[in-house]
C-alpha cells in the first residue's frame, strides 16, 4: 500500500502552527502530513494592533476581521481543494480536532471518495442533533460554557464573527481557559499555547443538512480518538458521538481509541498520539466501492 497523507484539520480559535510538534513525531515515524489554515486561519487571520499592547479595547470590539461571512460551506469547499491534492499522492487519513470535526464531516458528506479514512480526535460528528443543540444535553452539563465569555472582546451579532482576547491577563479568565483547555499542563505550556491561538472565530457551525449521512460519510472507514481528560469535549459527549455514530452506521462502526489527556495535550505531549495514528496505518482496511 502506498504511504498515506495525514491531512490534520485545527478546531476553534487555533490554526495550522498547533500542529507542528505533532508533525514533527509523524515525521520522525516516517509518516507523510499536511496541516491544513482554514478560510481566516494561520496568515490568513486578522490580528490587529488594538490587539497588541497595550491594548485598545474599542478598537478590539469594532475593528472588522476577515473570517466574518465565512461559511461552513467555504471551510468545506478549502478542505476538499486540500483533499484532492494530497489524494493525487496515495490515500488519505483525514484528521480532525474539536470544531474541525465539523468541516471534516460535512466534507466527507460531499467528498468520500477523497478519504481513506476518517479520524476524529474528541471532534465534533453530529448525528442526531445539530452542534448548537448539544449543548442543552446532559452529556454538556459540566462544560463552562461562559469560559469565553470572560475575554469576549466584542459582541458577535454586531461584528460578525466571535472575538476572544486571548492576550488577557485576567486571572479569572487565565484559569477559565486552563481549566477548559490544558489542566494537566504546566502553566507555561498553556501559556504558550494560549499565544497561538487567533482572536476571530467564525460563527457558522452548519445545519442538519451537515450532519453525518450514512450514505457517504458512512462508507469511510472511521477511528474516534477519546481524550480521557478533557472538559470541553467530556468523554460523556464523545462516547455520545460514537453511539450516534455506530447507529447510524452499524456496518461500519468506530474503531475507538483512547489517549489520557485534555483537549490540548496530546499536541503539547504529541508522541502517543503520533504512534497511534501510525498504528492505523500498519493494517489498512481495503476502502470501501464509494460514489
Amino acid at each position: 500500500m502506498q504511504q498515506p497523507t495525514f491531512v490534520l484539520l485545527h478546531g476553534a480559535f487555533a490554526n495550522s502552527f498547533s500542529f507542528a510538534p505533532l508533525q514533527a513525531e509523524l515525521g520522525l515515524l516516517g509518516h507523510r502530513s499536511v496541516a491544513v489554515d482554514l478560510p481566516g486561519h494561520g496568515f490568513g487571520a486578522t490580528y490587529l494592533p488594538a490587539y497588541q499592547a497595550p491594548q485598545d479595547p474599542e478598537g478590539l470590539a469594532t475593528a472588522p476581521g476577515s473570517i466574518k461571512g465565512v461559511t461552513l460551506a467555504d471551510n468545506t469547499a478549502h478542505l476538499i481543494d486540500v483533499l484532492e491534492r494530497a489524494k493525487r499522492n496515495g490515500p488519505v487519513v483525514l484528521v480532525s480536532h474539536s470544531r474541525g470535526g465539523i468541516t471534516a464531516t460535512a466534507a466527507a458528506n460531499a467528498r468520500p471518495d477523497l478519504i481513506d479514512r476518517i479520524v476524529y480526535v474528541s471532534a465534533w460528528c453530529p448525528v442526531e442533533l445539530d452542534v448548537n443543540d448539544y449543548y442543552a444535553e446532559p452529556e454538556m452539563a459540566t462544560v463552562d460554557a461562559g469560559s469565553l465569555s470572560l475575554a469576549l472582546a466584542a459582541n458577535p451579532a454586531e461584528l460578525g464573527l466571535i472575538r476572544v482576547n486571548f492576550r488577557t491577563a485576567a486571572p479569572e479568565a487565565l484559569a477559565a481557559f486552563k481549566a477548559a483547555f490544558l489542566a494537566d499542563g504546566t502553566d507555561e505550556e498553556f501559556l504558550t499555547f494560549l499565544n497561538t491561538f487567533q482572536p476571530d472565530e467564525n460563527l457558522d457551525v452548519g445545519t442538519s443538512d451537515d450532519r453525518a449521512q450514512a450514505a457517504t460519510w458512512g462508507r469511510i472507514p472511521k477511528t474516534y480518538v477519546r481524550l480521557a481528560g478533557d472538559t470541553s469535549m467530556p468523554p460523556a459527549l464523545q462516547d455520545r458521538l460514537i453511539r450516534e455514530g455506530n447507529a447510524l452506521t452499524p456496518d461500519n462502526p468506530y474503531d475507538v481509541r483512547t489517549l489520557e489527556g485534555s483537549h490540548l495535550k496530546w499536541l503539547v505531549d504529541p508522541a502517543p498520539a503520533a504512534r497511534l495514528l501510525g498504528e492505523l496505518t500498519e493494517h489498512p482496511e481495503p476502502p470501501a466501492t464509494r460514489a
